[in-house]
């Protein structure tokens, strides 16, 4: 994330909270986070030098007016207008970076080797929001290499704990490389 990202999205998060619009700023952002991935065309149309600024805005606002709080969609009209929608995605992490602080929240992602089950997941969940004190919004991925266990990534750190970890340990200390 650039530093202009970081500006931006902060400075959005921080007009939502004087308003307490923060929650509904983080999932109007998140949906078009969801939205410009799922057609990425549309951004490139809206950073398409050729097209005249004025009608780039307009396209904006007649596309996401009623859909998006005024002051997302003024966000929005202002990157274009700034040539600045390639730092959208900065921009909505910066603003749920800063709302997970603000909210004591913690994001993880888990990957193990099959879905977890409902109590699996509950179980982690308990244990994480012990060990941390915060809550947690967990993302959860699956990878059939790790052959069984939990790889766990938050706060900057990873955990792994995974059978295939477990095994290239047990090859290093074998092979005379540990």
């Amino acid at each position: 994330m650039t530093d202009l990202a970081r500006e931006y999205g902060e400075g959005l998060y921080e007009l939502c909270e004087e308003e307490n619009l923060t929650q509904e700023g983080l999932q109007q952002m998140q949906m078009l986070k969801s939205c410009f991935k799922e057609q990425p065309n549309f951004l490139l149309l809206l950073s398409n030098m050729a097209i005249a600024k004025e009608e780039r805005v307009g396209i904006v606002e007649k596309t996401l007016r009623g859909q998006v709080h005024d002051y997302v969609l003024n966000f929005l009209k202002i990157l274009c207008e700034r040539n600045l929608l390639h730092e959208f995605y900065g921009c909505e992490e910066a603003y749920r970076n800063l709302y997970n602080q603000r909210h004591s929240i913690l994001e993880a992602v888990v990957t193990t080797a099959k879905p977890m089950n409902d109590d699996q997941r509950k179980k982690l969940l308990q244990k994480l929001n012990t060990m941390t004190g915060r809550s947690i919004n967990l993302k959860e991925k699956v990878d059939a290499a790790l052959i069984g266990g939990v790889l766990l990534e938050m706060d900057g750190k990873r955990y792994d704990n995974t059978l295939r970890h477990r095994l290239e340990g047990l090859q290093n200390i074998l092979s005379g490389n540990a």
